[in-house]
């Protein structure tokens, strides 16, 4: 993996301490990240979840896009997760994985939060972007 991709990774690691972090190198310089123990919370009815996405070798000029969280995802209200969620999807697809026995496919909640107008200096971080995906999943 690139320099960069490194780099990223280091970032979301001190971003999220309390988080098991796995890492697979894809085929191009890029890794795919997992996250375990991501702090949930209201509005959801599980106090945690898994969150997993893609670094690019173009990172960090390159959108992190999309998300992938639990497959049992579900709002404690019991009302629809909503518009931006997309059930029965599954993480990683494990073609671009060079080490698929590192991140074993598991059924996923699709989070689809494209950054449109996102900074292309490089300022937009991988971690930045995960942070904004929570940030954005708890004000539902």
């Amino acid at each position: 993996m690139t320099g960069d991709v490194q780099t990223a990774i280091d970032e979301i690691a001190k971003t999220c301490p309390h988080s098991r972090i796995l890492v697979a190198d894809d085929r191009s310089g890029g890794a795919c990240v997992l996250l375990e123990g991501v702090r949930l919370g209201h509005p959801y009815a599980h106090p945690d979840t898994w969150i997993g996405f893609h670094v690019t070798d173009a990172c960090p000029y390159a959108d992190v896009y999309p998300h992938f969280v639990r497959a049992d995802l579900a709002r404690a209200d019991g009302a629809a997760l909503g518009a931006g969620m997309s059930p029965n999807q599954q993480w990683p697809n494990l073609s671009i994985l060079v080490e698929p026995d590192k991140m074993p496919a598991r059924p996923a909640v699709q989070i689809s939060r494209r950054s449109n107008k996102r900074d292309t200096s490089g300022l937009e971080t991988p971690a930045l972007k995960l942070m904004k995906v929570l940030r954005w999943m708890l004000s539902r």
